[in-house]
């Protein structure tokens, strides 16, 4: 009895390192890469069974190729050029589709239903003083929230020398003297400001790319229209609207850098939305200038 129970505690402590069915096929074994006959030959003799992978070779990882984003057109450039391609884009789009709606800056250069039938450009001392004034609000706005912003992007943007309003007052200054009555900003003028403070709070680079292509907008268009309106209103008179201090594309190309510098720090989509604002912006300064051919 004794010797029966020995025997049972020994058989319980003792457990093979692996069972296998007798009864299965060579298949079981040849998965672990050795033969039945060997496995059979190593249990006689009393050894424990070790089993080894290292004849067990894994499919090769393969790795996916790596896609690089396209970019931009003149996105190695920087942000405001960008905006430039965006700006060209309108610009042709309005050329080959006369029927389209768009409307950028450059589109005071001609307007079939203010030729008078000889093709030349025709402004009104009315609309002009509209555009003047409409102008004012816009830029009167944009230095306001630069200076009084407490965000340090606006801080880059004060004393460029492209500041417009003090210039702006002086010429309706002067019309005001010459006795002509001097407008209230109109709905063009008044939905711009208004859109320009709200974004102003929500976001500083889409309202630095509003700030830039206003004055980059007024600074390209701007040489023609004191032209125009000098010869066939002014009597050559020249505005302080369209005097620098300097030379004008050296203080762009200042601000124009130092965007280009914060716009390294913006994320793909925050540019995204700057070039859609960009859209936006060329609108709007489209209607204010076409106030100047508009007639009452």
């Amino acid at each position: 009895m004794e010797k029966a129970m020995q025997q049972h505690v020994v058989s319980s402590l003792w457990r093979p390192p692996i069972s296998f069915r007798h009864d299965a096929g060579d298949l079981q074994y040849f998965k672990f890469g050795i033969s039945r006959n060997q496995m059979n030959g190593r249990r006689k003799n009393g050894e424990s069974l070790v089993l080894c992978c290292s004849e067990y070779n894994p499919p090769p990882v393969v790795k996916k190729r790596k896609r690089y984003r396209k970019q931009y057109p003149g996105e190695s450039t920087g942000i405001t050029e960008e905006m430039r391609f965006v700006a060209m884009k309108l610009r042709n789009t309005t050329k080959t589709d006369i029927t389209s709606k768009k409307e950028t800056y450059e589109e005071y250069d001609s307007d079939a239903d203010n030729d008078d039938g000889d093709g030349t450009w025709h402004p009104s001392m009315e609309g002009f003083l509209k555009f003047l004034v409409d102008s004012k609000l816009i830029f009167s706005t944009i230095e306001r929230v630069i200076d009084d912003s407490h965000d340090v992007s606006y801080a880059y943007f004060r004393r460029t020398g492209l500041e417009r309003s003090e210039g702006l007052s002086k010429d309706l200054e002067w019309f005001s003297q010459q006795n002509m009555v001097i407008p209230p900003p109109s709905d063009p003028g008044i939905s711009y400001a208004q859109c320009l403070e709200e974004i102003a709070e929500k976001s500083a680079p889409l309202f630095l790319c509003h700030f830039y292509n206003i004055y980059f907008s007024h600074i390209a268009g701007g040489q023609v229209i004191a032209r125009r309106v000098s010869e066939k209103l002014l009597e050559g008179r020249e505005l302080e609207f369209f005097k620098w201090e300097g030379d004008v594309e050296d203080l762009l190309k200042g601000v124009r850098e130092k965007l280009n510098m914060l716009g390294e720090h913006w994320s793909r989509d925050e540019k995204n939305k700057c070039l859609r604002e960009a859209t936006k912006s060329f609108r709007y300064m489209g209607q204010i200038v076409r106030l100047i051919i508009l007639r009452s």
